[in-house]
């Protein structure tokens, strides 16, 4: 390629010079965007990458397919919806032309039904993703195809298709080079509106080049303002224009994309009024691991996300429920539900896909769905979690089904001292107590990224390693494991009610850190606790990581077994009254000790009377009448992995100096 620049009309190619305004740039590729960055005069021919981070291609390639997937579903939605409306509008114009009344008395019994209709959507969209309630009827259009860019809007009559393509919008709040909204024009065929956004006239000028050189200015909407103001203006205009009865196309956005740097929470407040009620999606970046992640700013993780974070291994994980408590905080206030769709903790930085939709009903399940946790951070890393308040089905006083109370939560579940090592617990959160994935979303940005090009998503393989991990982190309840075997029917509105029973992972190098022994093989760890009776899986935050149903008594007599089985340790290295000596009970008289040296078997605690935990919470007490564990037998065979795919999941730095660079500085 000649190194002669070309001019900004010239059809974009990677690599290549070109000028325009008197600067030369240099063509970077991405997706099938091409971003114009411009050469640094004091190092000729090196790109100075100001407003363009590689290293999080996978977080804009992760977002194309995600948005394709949920695009997809929600014009299928869309198109039912219309297919409805163009049935009564046939219906009418057919009684007009037989002589009937226009409101005849069969239109007017309809009126009614059109309520519980819409009623009846709402209810589906509260059922669990996947459910039969939200399996909404497919209209054949170009929508189901990616390749199409005006899906038509068909009714099921056979009407002829609309001329117009369905509404499907999105909003870059924080633009900056425009690449983002560069990539949804590319790749989002069925985008019928980009609205590009940024408060310096410099990232508008940028956005503008590069959208022309892509041939795709047509398509994007450039904004020059506050992200806060553009996304309140959208919810001013469309309160007014409700007032005034105007019909017309709704103001707000399918799909609202917050990528700052540093955190999204200043703008969550504006995101969620102006993200559509009925369903919206919601696209949330925040990098500010330094505060949500670790111990060292507690102060500020609050002023932000409304809790404190942990010292622990798993405080990434913490980090994603702490902004999901965030997200759903700012919406309850205006009635609005959130569904966590996808949530990552990725990187250096945490990505979460969370739906919004107007439902008062579900937002009262809030507090019952949210907690604190009692951690022991600076002892043995064990953890309790409290939840905030109690959702409790009762039944009704005809004895035909389930009613929900709202209700105040036991306190506390933890002493003040650990129970394993006797160390101070901290308190941490309130956060998030939920699920924070949907199985059936991953499904489906899983088979958009196995048709995806490889060419054009330079992070496939990582995304399909990353959300099939995600996938394998789901460890369902006892309540739902018998419903699903069908000993046990749940009541409706349970799944408003669900949490995550097992919200945390533990890392085995870390707990064998603590008690100075040599770290079990992940395989012979998780064969004891499956020979135990209990289940074991991955976490996607961190190489190694475990997620387990057993308790932390469980995990501590397996790791004393460990040790007095294959991996004996000296006892006089251990200083007296530390973390690893209390554990080991290597005082007089202490069971755990006994057990270390082969003697006693501990006992598990089990739960009685009025002190047995919540449904779906068994670690939130410690006080019953012990039972005998069963032998630890550490079975590698029994524990090995059953996938057999090399998947890609978990990132190794790509390059010296990996982070997220330095901010974007305006003229």
């Amino acid at each position: 390629m000649s190194d002669t620049p070309r001019d900004l009309a010239a059809p974009p190619a990677e690599g290549q010079r070109i000028q325009h305004s008197n600067v030369v740039y240099t063509t970077i590729r991405e997706g099938r965007a091409h971003i114009l960055v411009p050469e640094d005069s004091a190092k000729p021919g090196q790109v100075q990458q100001v407003f363009y981070n590689p290293i999080q291609q996978f977080n804009r390639d992760l977002t194309v397919l995600a948005i394709r997937a949920y695009g997809k579903e929600r014009l299928r939605q869309k198109q039912a919806r219309q297919g409805r409306h163009a049935d009564k509008k046939r219906k009418r114009k057919e009684q007009a032309q037989n002589g009937r009344p226009a409101k005849s008395p069969k239109l007017e019994a309809e009126a009614p039904a059109a309520e519980a209709d819409t009623e009846m959507k709402d209810a589906a969209a509260a059922e669990p993703p996947g459910s039969e309630a939200q399996q909404t009827p497919a209209v054949s259009n170009g929508a189901e195809a990616a390749g199409s860019s005006e899906p038509a809007a068909a009714s099921n009559s056979g009407e002829a298709p609309a001329s117009k393509p369905i509404p499907f919008t999105i909003l870059d709040a924080l633009s900056a080079s425009g690449l983002r909204a560069i990539r949804y024009a590319h790749e989002i065929p069925f985008a019928t509106r980009i609205t590009a956004n940024d408060i310096l006239q410099a990232a508008a000028d940028a956005i503008d080049r590069n959208a022309t050189h892509n041939g795709v200015r047509d398509k994007i909407n450039i904004s020059v303002d506050d992200a806060l103001a553009h996304m309140y203006g959208i919810v001013v205009d469309d309160l007014r224009r409700t007032a005034k009865g105007k019909p017309g196309p709704h103001a707000k956005y399918d799909v609202i994309d917050l990528d700052p740097y540093g955190s999204a929470a200043p703008f969550l407040d504006g995101a969620v009024q102006a993200v559509r009620d009925d369903g919206g999606l919601l696209c949330i970046t925040c990098t500010d691991s330094g505060v949500w992640a670790s111990n060292g700013y507690p102060e500020k993780c609050y002023a932000l996300y409304g809790g404190v974070p942990v010292k622990g291994w798993y405080s990434h994980e913490v980090g994603i429920r702490l902004i999901l408590h965030a997200v759903e905080t700012s919406a309850a206030r205006y009635g609005l539900a959130m569904e966590p769709l996808l949530s990552l903790s990725v990187d250096f930085y945490t990505r979460v896909f969370v739906r919004i939709r107007k439902s008062p009903i579900t937002v009262k399940f809030q507090g019952g769905k949210n907690m604190v946790v009692y951690s022991c951070g600076q002892g043995c890393g064990s953890w309790t979690t409290q939840l905030l308040m109690r959702n409790k089905a009762a039944p009704n006083k005809k004895g035909s089904g389930f009613f929900y109370k709202h209700g105040f939560a036991r306190a506390p579940t933890a002493p003040d001292k650990c129970e394993h090592c006797g160390s101070t617990m901290h308190l941490a959160g309130p956060m998030y107590a939920g699920r924070i994935h949907s199985n059936d979303f991953i499904q489906r940005v899983l088979a958009e990224a196995e048709e995806a090009s490889p060419e054009v998503y330079g992070t496939k393989e990582r995304i399909r390693g990353v959300l099939n991990t995600a996938l394998e982190e789901f460890l369902a309840s006892p309540e739902e494991q018998q419903a699903a075997e069908g000993s046990k029917q749940l009541p409706p509105e349970a799944h408003l009610a669900a949490i995550d029973p097992y919200p945390f992972y533990f890392h085995p190098a870390q707990v064998s850190g603590i008690i100075h022994c040599a770290s079990p093989p992940e395989d012979a760890l998780r064969g004891a606790l499956i020979g135990m009776g209990y289940r074991v899986t991955r976490s996607h935050i961190k190489p190694g990581s475990m997620k387990t149903d057993a308790p932390w008594s469980v995990i501590w007599h397996v790791f004393r077994e460990w040790i007095r089985q294959r991996a004996p340790i000296k006892e006089e290295n251990i200083k007296p009254g530390s973390v690893a000596y209390r554990i080991l009970g290597l005082g007089k008289g202490n069971k755990a000790g006994q057990a270390a040296e082969g003697g006693e078997v501990p006992k598990e605690e089990e739960p009685v009377g009025d002190e047995k935990a919540p449904e779906g919470n068994p670690e939130e007490t410690h006080q019953g009448r012990p039972r005998e564990m069963p032998p630890v037998v550490f079975n590698e065979e029994l524990g090995k992995m059953k996938d057999k795919r090399k998947l890609v999941r978990y990132q190794m730095n790509p390059r010296e100096n990996w982070g997220p660079m330095t901010r974007a500085k305006g003229k």
